[in-house]
C-alpha cells in the first residue's frame, strides 16, 4: 500500500505564518495515485552526484555543469528516503518509472492490503485517487501520460484494517474505445485516427468532421453539493459512487454555465461553497472565468445546478489564452496567474485537419511576462492594476494566504515552459543513458535559454523593483532548487482593512 510522505516545513527561513488553503473538513485527501498531473522533476527519484560527474566533460559550458552538479547534490540527498537503489549494470542513475506507466488490470472485487504500522481503530471512510491505467487497446497506442484510462483506486479504512479495489471508469471514450479496439477519441497528446474500414474519400472527409471531446476524467476527484465526480480540463465530469465506484452520471459544464472546460482543481469554503475556473471562447476572443458553485442541492437529483460565473477576465491575446491547471485562493481572493505557455486556438481547432493532436496547439513563449489577476471573490471584481513577473510556468500552486495586507502565493514553477513535452511515454518509459539523457537535453536547453535571456531578465527585475509589486524569495523544504518560488503580491486592500 503506497502512502504519503509528510514533510513539516523548515520555517527557519520563512517569518511569515502559513495559513492553509480552505478546505471542507471531511473532504478526502484530492491528489491521484500515479495522478497525471505529477511534475516529473518532482518524482523522478534518484539522481546520483557521482554518475554525472563522470559524464561531466569539459566541453561543456560552465552553466551546464553548474546547474548539473546542483541537481546532482539536491537529489542525491533523497538517497535516505528510498528503500532501494536503481542499479543500471554498475551504475547508478535515474530509477526506470516505466512500470508505472503499462496498462493494468482492475481489480473489482476487495483485497486485503497489507498495513506497515497501524491506523486508529477509530479511522473509517475511504482514500480516494485516480490515475491512467490503460495505454492502449488494439494496436493503437497513447502517446502521452495525460491521456491513458482513468482507472479508479479505493482505499477503505476500518478498525485498523485496508482493503482495497480498483475499477476502470465507464466513461463513453473507454466503451468506444472498447467496442472497436482501437482508439476512437482523440486525447491531448494522441490523435485519433480514421476508421480504417472508410474509404479514401470518407477517411480524407472525417479530418473535417468536429472532433468529440472526451470525457476520460483521469486527472481529480473533486466534490461539489456533497456529492462525488471525478474531473479533468475538459467541458466534462463524471459523478461516482464512491462505495461501489460505479459512474453514476456524466454532467456538462456548458448546460450550466458558459464555459468550455473547467480545471480539475477547485478550491472550497468552510461551508461547502466551491469555486472553480474555466475558459469561455467566442467571436470577441477569449475569457478566464471564475466559476462559484453553492455548497448544497436544493432539490433531489441536482448536480451543479446554480453554478454561476462571478468574473470574467479577458485574455492578452485573444486567440491564445494562457493554459492553466489551478488557480490560488485565499479567505478574500483568487489569484490567476496568466502565464506565457499559450494555447494557439487555431492550431487547436484545426489539429485533426493537420493530423496532429491537441497538444500541438500549446507553445511557450517565453517573449511575454507572466500576469497575476486578482479577483475578490465576494464581489466578482477584478482589483486594478496588474502584477507582473519574469517568465515563468506553474502547474500547481501550494498554498496562499494574507498577511499584512499581502496576498502570499506559495507555488512550484520553473522558466521553462516546454516541460510537457517531456511527459511523452517514449520518453518516460526510458532507462539507463536513454532517461539520463532526456533529463540532460532538458537541463542543457534551459542552461543556454537562461544564458541568452540573461539580459533582459535583469531589466524586467530592476522594472519590478521600480514598481515594488512583486518580492521572490524561495520556499523552504525539499523542493528548493529554484523551481519554486514565493510571490507576495503587496498591499491588496480586503473587507475589514483600510
Amino acid at each position: 500500500m503506497m502512502a504519503s510522505h509528510i514533510v513539516k516545513p523548515d520555517t527557519r527561513n520563512c517569518k511569515r505564518p502559513r495559513e492553509l488553503e480552505p478546505q471542507m473538513p471531511d473532504s478526502p485527501q484530492l491528489s491521484s495515485l500515479g495522478k497525471s498531473d505529477s511534475s516529473f522533476l518532482e518524482s523522478s527519484g534518484l539522481f546520483y552526484k557521482e554518475s554525472l560527474e563522470k559524464d561531466l566533460n569539459g566541453d561543456m559550458s560552465k552553466e551546464i555543469n553548474l546547474m548539473l552538479s546542483t541537481y546532482a547534490k539536491i537529489l542525491s540527498t533523497m538517497e535516505s528516503t528510498h528503500q532501494k537503489k536503481a542499479t543500471f549494470g554498475k551504475r547508478e542513475r535515474l530509477p526506470c518509472i516505466a512500470p508505472l506507466l503499462t496498462t493494468v488490470e482492475e481489480t473489482p472485487q476487495m483485497v486485503s492490503a497489507r498495513v506497515r504500522g497501524h491506523f486508529p481503530k477509530w479511522l473509517s471512510g475511504y482514500l480516494l485517487r485516480i490515475g491512467p491505467g490503460k495505454f492502449e487497446f488494439g494496436k493503437d497506442k497513447y502517446n502521452h501520460w495525460f491521456d491513458g484510462m482513468a482507472l479508479l483506486h479505493q482505499f477503505r479504512i476500518e478498525k485498523g484494517t485496508v482493503t482495497y479495489r480498483s475499477k476502470f471508469l465507464q466513461s463513453d471514450t473507454y466503451k468506444a474505445n472498447s467496442v472497436h479496439d482501437r482508439i476512437v477519441i482523440s486525447e491531448f497528446g494522441t490523435l485519433a485516427l480514421p476508421d480504417p474500414c472508410k474509404n479514401v474519400f470518407e477517411r480524407f472527409m472525417s479530418k473535417f468532421e468536429l472532433p468529440a471531446i472526451t470525457d476520460n476524467t483521469n486527472v481529480n476527484y473533486v466534490r461539489y453539493k456533497g456529492d462525488y465526480y471525478v474531473s479533468t480540463e475538459t467541458n466534462f465530469m463524471n459523478k461516482v459512487d464512491i462505495k461501489t465506484l460505479e459512474k453514476t452520471e456524466k454532467v456538462d459544464w456548458s448546460k450550466f454555465i458558459a464555459v468550455n472546460g473547467a480545471t480539475a482543481h477547485p478550491h472550497y469554503d468552510p461551508d461547502g461553497t466551491a469555486y472553480n475556473m474555466g475558459n469561455s471562447y467566442g467571436l470577441h476572443g477569449s475569457c478566464y472565468n471564475i466559476i462559484r458553485v453553492p455548497p448544497e442541492n436544493v432539490d433531489l437529483g441536482e448536480t451543479i445546478h446554480g453554478a454561476q460565473v462571478i468574473c470574467s477576465i479577458a485574455s492578452a491575446e485573444r486567440m491564445k489564452p494562457s493554459y492553466y491547471h489551478s488557480f490560488g485562493m485565499t479567505r478574500n481572493y483568487i489569484i490567476f496567474i496568466e502565464q506565457p505557455l499559450k494555447m494557439n486556438l487555431w492550431k487547436i481547432v484545426t489539429s485533426r485537419i493537420r493530423g496532429k493532436a491537441f497538444s500541438s496547439g500549446i507553445s511557450w513563449e517565453p517573449q511575454y511576462n507572466t500576469r497575476f489577476h486578482v479577483v475578490d471573490k465576494h464581489t466578482g471584481q477584478l482589483l486594478p492594476g496588474m502584477y507582473y513577473s519574469k517568465p515563468f510556468v506553474t502547474f500547481h500552486q501550494i498554498n496562499a494566504f494574507e498577511d499584512q495586507g499581502c496576498v502570499v502565493i506559495d507555488l512550484c514553477c520553473q522558466d521553462d515552459g516546454r516541460s510537457l513535452e517531456v511527459y511523452q511515454l517514449q520518453n518516460l518509459r526510458k532507462a539507463g543513458e536513454g532517461l539520463d539523457q532526456i533529463l540532460f537535453i532538458y537541463l542543457t536547453e534551459r542552461a543556454r535559454e537562461h544564458k541568452q535571456g540573461e539580459q533582459q531578465r535583469e531589466k524586467e527585475k530592476q522594472a519590478l523593483c521600480s514598481i515594488g509589486s512583486l518580492l521572490w524569495g524561495s520556499i523552504p523544504g525539499p523542493w528548493d532548487h529554484d523551481l519554486s518560488q514565493r510571490q507576495m503580491l503587496n498591499q491588496l486592500n480586503h473587507p475589514g482593512t483600510p
